[in-house]
């Protein structure tokens, strides 16, 4: 698993729109990668909502939120849809990044929770989180890393 102060692997992905993402478009600024198994199930949609509530405050400590699963871009447009969520999802299908970031499960991705600094740098590390009160959790602790 890439530990904090190890650069963050490189990917690029097709986000719920079928447009490519990659994490390069996000130099400069701080990125929370979140991992999560599975579109529209429980605990996956507890979280992304919790993201989602909290996304304008990422946004004011200058954080994007990506969401990566191993759902197809039209699961996840859906998702995105129902859940009217103002983030990027990503779509790892084969699991190559979510291998990378060690967060690969058995055909899902593990609940795993990367924060990457302005300078591709990984901040924090999340393992096996839990959905509920993670976003509020990151929030601190991005929040935290601006002021200090």
């Amino acid at each position: 698993m890439p530990q904090v102060g190890q650069t963050a692997p490189a990917f690029s992905l097709q986000n719920q729109d079928g447009e490519s993402v990659s994490l390069s478009e996000f130099e400069g600024q701080r990125t929370v990668l979140y991992f999560y198994p599975k579109a529209g199930t429980e605990g996956c949609t507890i979280e992304a909502n919790n993201f989602g509530d909290a996304f304008d405050e990422f946004e004011q400590h200058d954080a994007q939120v990506l969401g990566v699963s191993t759902d197809s871009v039209a699961d996840l447009a859906a998702f995105r849809d129902d859940e009217e969520l103002p983030f990027t999802l990503l779509s790892d299908e084969d699991g190559s990044v979510a291998e990378k970031y060690d967060s690969a499960g058995d055909g899902t991705a593990l609940r795993n929770t990367f924060v990457i600094g302005p300078n591709g740098d990984i901040e924090a590390v999340y393992e096996d989180v839990s959905p509920g009160e993670h976003a509020e959790q990151v929030l601190d602790d991005v929040a935290a890393r601006e002021v200090a």
